[in-house]
């Protein structure tokens, strides 16, 4: 890996990591508040995931797609693309402001299409909060917008950094609510016992987090020297290429987003006083999952994506297909180990969220596993994807997307065959297998794009990386076992204190150990790594 994209990915991750830190306090506390299971916990989960499912189906990917490779062409251009840079943002949040007002508007449609199987007063609940969530949309834009355009400029820490502060607002809105009507962390309320202001508090302070994550980044514009100025003379200046690059992207955002509704549907039948895990259940396992993925993928990833637009641009397709395997080799090396950590400390994990019953924890422990199976997949793809995008290609990750939604469309709605405290579960594997078809797939298309991938050395060091893990896997089952993360009461499913203590011991002991394995493989890709580490140590 280039120093200068290690040093960026360096700087990326670090921020991630604490935002993703404090998504977990703030997701624990939430538990603690509204609980893990039950009535309250899924409507709220439901409502919050909407801004989510429209704006993705609007905008997301269409602006990371679009964006960077459109401003890293616009910087050749004699005013360094600033007239260009405030012509796209204008067309960009104007649409998601309509998109934001019509939503709201919207609200009790969304919901009745969101939670077809939930009871009517739960609906109701949906309703209400969606009605405090779903300004969301235009704040999620107005961040992915700026933030883009910064990463575009190489001014990569903030995108990432913002999120702390999102964080900390939905954590004090958390507090505030404990504080004002107490906790229920068992999730007994029943929606019938939510007031409006308890709405308010819940619902306005996880939008006013997502608001200050979005706002505090035009600091960060005027620090390299960018004013925003409203612009809409929109004909004349190439917005049709990003028009048509984007069509192709909202089309499969729409896919993705239709997969979503799906889902959210089949496991609202789990929803009840049953205590079966169902919304929020998969909405925190999937926070689990994106863990690493954030840390380690999106991170390089994005390091790598202005280069890989910069080589398109300057027709170096040999420097792409270099660039995109060091970056699906540094990536997978440390994903490996994630996906075989997760796995062991899946129930641990669980523990801390809730440790309710043994059952309960086994439950979501299980949810968790069935994620994580395809995290080493889902985190190549990644990189795939942006691969087609840097090439100015939004047509053909449509048509794998495609064939991804039909399949974990078909097996999600199997899923209504099995148990109700399985549907979670069959959910979370769907999605596992799903991606590791699609992935399958989007590595031919770009084969026969681009050519030779460096597949041999790629599978070389994969195949590396998999031997390593087997003797931590071995030496991580051991040390749940001997701390009790398999039976009930065990001190590692006990409590928060237990849990983190046992993941702590569990993830040390398997990272020395995999880092053994490497080197005793000797692993290109590990020393790249461990290198300059030890280089600084002896300096010390």
């Amino acid at each position: 890996m280039a120093d200068g994209i290690g040093r960026a990915s360096a700087f990326l991750a670090s921020g991630t990591i604490v935002s993703r830190i404090l998504g977990f306090v703030k997701a624990i506390l939430l538990v603690s508040t509204i609980g893990l299971v039950g009535v309250s916990t899924d409507a709220f989960t439901i409502a919050n995931q909407l801004p989510n499912t429209i704006y993705a189906i609007v905008a997301g990917g269409v602006l990371s797609a679009v964006l960077v490779p459109q401003i890293v062409r616009a910087g050749l251009h004699a005013d360094g693309g600033v007239a260009y840079i405030n012509k796209l943002v204008t067309v960009a949040l104007v649409i998601l402001a309509g998109t934001a007002v019509l939503a709201t508007l919207l609200a009790p449609v969304l919901s009745l299409i969101l939670g077809p199987l939930l009871s009517p007063d739960q609906r109701a609940l949906v309703t209400a909060f969606a009605f405090w969530c779903l300004p969301q949309i235009f704040f999620y834009g107005l961040y992915t917008v700026l933030g883009e355009v910064l990463n575009a400029r190489r001014s990569f820490g903030p995108y990432t950094w913002a999120p702390v502060l999102n964080n900390v607002v939905a954590i004090a809105g958390l507090a505030t609510f404990v504080l004002l009507f107490g906790a229920d962390s068992d999730g007994v309320r029943v929606a019938s016992d939510w007031t409006p202001a308890m709405i308010a508090v819940i619902g306005g302070s996880a939008t006013l987090g997502v608001a200050a994550q979005a706002i505090v980044l035009f600091y960060f514009w005027r620090r390299i020297g960018l004013r925003y100025r409203p612009d809409f003379r929109w004909r004349g200046v190439g917005l049709g290429s990003a028009g048509r690059m984007a069509s192709w992207t909202f089309g499969m955002l729409v896919l993705t987003s239709l997969a979503g509704v799906v889902e959210t549907i089949v496991v609202g039948s789990a929803s009840g006083p049953e205590g079966n895990p169902s919304a929020t259940a998969l909405s925190n396992a999937w926070l689990i999952f994106m863990l690493p993925h954030s840390v380690i993928t999106v991170s390089i990833a994005t390091a790598y994506f202005t280069r890989m637009a910069e080589h398109v641009s300057h027709d170096r397709l040999s420097d792409l297909r270099t660039d995109v395997s060091s970056a699906t080799r540094g990536i997978s090396l440390i994903i490996v180990l994630a996906a075989a950590g997760l796995i062991v400390c899946a129930y641990p994990f669980s523990a801390v969220f809730s440790s309710v019953s043994f059952d309960q924890v086994q439950a979501f422990g299980n949810v968790i596993i069935a994620y994580v199976i395809g995290l080493v997949p889902f985190c190549i793809l990644f990189v795939v994807q942006r691969t087609f995008y840097a090439l100015g290609d939004t047509r053909t990750p449509f048509f794998f997307t495609l064939f991804q939604t039909i399949v974990v469309t078909v097996l999600v709605l199997l899923c209504l065959m099995l148990p109700l405290s399985l549907t979670a579960i069959g959910i979370a594997a769907s999605v596992s297998i799903a991606c590791i078809l699609q992935l399958t797939l989007a590595i031919i298309l770009l084969h026969r794009r681009l050519g030779s991938l460096d597949g041999a050395r790629i599978l070389r060091s994969l195949g590396k990386y998999l031997a390593a893990a087997v003797v931590p896997i071995a030496a991580g089952v051991g040390l749940l076992i001997a701390l009790g993360g398999t039976t009930p009461g065990g001190f590692a499913v006990s409590g928060r204190f237990g849990a983190i203590i046992s993941m702590v011991i569990i993830g040390a002991v398997m990272s020395a150990l995999y880092a053994g394995g490497l080197l005793l493989l000797r692993s290109a890709e590990f020393r790249v790594f461990l290198d300059p580490i030890l280089a600084r140590l002896r300096r010390g």
